[in-house]
């Protein structure tokens, strides 16, 4: 017999499947056009307005793009924004600047394409910055410039297949930055181990009314919002359904639960071939920005060799549980686990996107 819950789960799918999506098929063209311009190859002539754009491609929390980036002939600063931090689900800022890493990173890559080349290194200083001085040098691409316009999130269940050992290793070593390593777990034992912190920290995180309104902040449930925004987590991309902000507002607190949540993690992560956890040496900015080029870094040869990643970093985003998640790992006292990766095989879902180069240049 059915119970009540799954009555009205019944009916909002019901509700959901009749309404959803209805008047947004031009929208929707106009979002993927968007897409289009935003992930376009870089240029003939490119500058270094074109290396923002590939660097803006890289991976952020909550896609709140905390970044700002100031040009000069030979040097770049990527200045944090600090009006685009998350301070709930990332009160220290330590995905403010993994996510200025990963922008780093991007910026890099495209521009060894123009023929110049560099090394990030923080701002003497102390302000935070990421400054990157430019020399000329030979052109060159890899396939990690490749990706750089495929690389996704890709939040959806995966098909269980494992990956070749080979593969593993190429990740691990496109990721190799000094300061940072890989802590691979493959087996289901293991899996199943991180899976519970996983469980564990999306549970306090989930009965946070402050985390949860922080990131209906950050979600965009269709395609309107995501093009008038150009930030946020879009709902398709997120392989969710997209809806009229108006139901939006009445579903989410029906349908957003910790019951929910947890099952979906844990089918996601018992799907998944594996997950890979980066672990800086030192619990630093200057190490946070490592960790985020190297997770970018792993996350573009994954691209490259066919294989998806999302992150699943509630183990290392709740400060009473990250501790004992460092422990479970057998880490050394003085290193941190940054973030929590888990990777396989599945069908790309739509892109998100980004905020316009000329709002992020300054």
């Amino acid at each position: 017999m059915p119970t009540r819950r799954t009555v009205l789960r019944a009916g909002v799918a019901g509700f959901v499947a009749a309404l959803a999506g209805c008047g947004e098929d031009d929208v929707m063209t106009d979002y993927e056009k968007t897409v289009g311009r935003l992930r376009q190859p870089l240029p003939g002539h490119a500058g270094l307005a074109d290396c923002v754009r590939y660097a803006t491609l890289a991976a952020n929390g909550h896609n709140a793009q905390p970044w700002r980036f100031a040009l000069a002939a030979r040097m770049v600063h990527i200045l944090p924004d600090f009006a685009r931090r998350t301070p709930v689900v990332d009160p220290d800022d330590h995905h403010l600047w993994v996510s200025l890493g990963c922008a780093a990173e991007n910026f890099l890559i495209a521009a060894r394409a123009i023929s110049l080349h560099g090394d990030p290194h923080a701002d003497p200083e102390g302000s935070g910055q990421v400054v990157l001085t430019l020399e000329r040098g030979p052109a060159g691409t890899d396939d990690l410039f490749k990706a750089v316009t495929k690389r996704q999130c890709t939040r959806s269940d995966y098909d269980g297949r494992p990956v070749a050992a080979a593969d593993l290793k190429a990740m691990e070593e496109a990721a190799r930055i000094d300061g940072v390593r890989i802590v691979y777990l493959l087996d289901k034992p293991r899996i199943e181990g991180a899976l519970g912190h996983v469980i564990a920290g999306n549970t306090a995180q989930m009965e946070d009314p402050a985390f949860v309104e922080e990131l209906k902040r950050w979600l965009r449930f269709n395609p309107r919002q995501a093009i008038e925004t150009g930030d946020g987590l879009y709902s398709a991309a997120s392989g969710n359904t997209t809806l009229p902000n108006w139901m939006a507002n009445i579903l989410f607190p029906l349908v957003f639960r910790t019951g929910s949540e947890n099952d979906r993690y844990a089918r996601q992560i018992r799907s998944s071939s594996g997950i890979a956890v980066f672990v800086s040496a030192k619990d630093d900015r200057d190490h946070w920005v490592r960790a985020g080029r190297a997770c970018q870094r792993f996350a573009l040869k994954a691209t490259a060799l066919g294989i998806a990643h999302a992150f699943v970093n509630q183990p290392v985003e709740v400060p009473e549980l990250r501790r004992g998640f460092a422990q479970w790992l057998r880490l050394d006292a003085a290193e941190r686990p940054d973030l929590v990766v888990r990777f396989g095989y599945a069908p790309p879902l739509p892109m998100s996107l980004r905020r316009p180069v000329g709002e992020v240049v300054v």
